[in-house]
């Protein structure tokens, strides 16, 4: 068992950045594949990016590619969301999640495929 605290939300101007943060507590981090999801208003929850146990790969949603890095750091059992150059449009909760087994070097991009979620940080993203 894992537990997921997201922090690092906020509301802020467009053109700005913001780094969310997940930390997890529980078993071995390196135990898990991990991902950051966020739902907006009336729509259904949607993939932001991925990253595999040991780091070595990720991959982003289409819309943030080049303005988002999601990173981890196995050490502090922390993973992270850097979002540079927020548009109005990624306005959402942003929740981390995780998933054990799989090989070291998979990432996962559907929600069905995570067994462990936080409980979501509000970005919010003016005009």
């Amino acid at each position: 068992q894992v537990q997921l605290v997201e922090s690092g939300g906020g509301l802020v101007q467009a053109g700005v950045s913001l780094r969310l943060s997940c930390a997890a507590s529980g078993r071995t981090f390196t135990s898990y594949a991990m991902g950051w999801f966020r739902q907006a208003p009336g729509k259904e929850r949607e993939f932001v990016a991925a990253i595999s146990r040991s780091g070595s790969s990720t991959f982003y949603t289409d819309s943030v590619k080049g303005r988002f890095t999601i990173s981890r750091d196995n050490a502090k059992n922390t993973m992270y969301l850097q979002m540079n150059v927020l548009k109005p449009e990624d306005t959402a909760v942003y929740y981390c999640a995780a998933r054990s087994g799989g090989s070291a070097s998979y990432y996962y991009i559907n929600t069905n495929q995570y067994a462990y979620w936080g409980q979501g940080t509000q970005v919010t993203v003016s005009s």
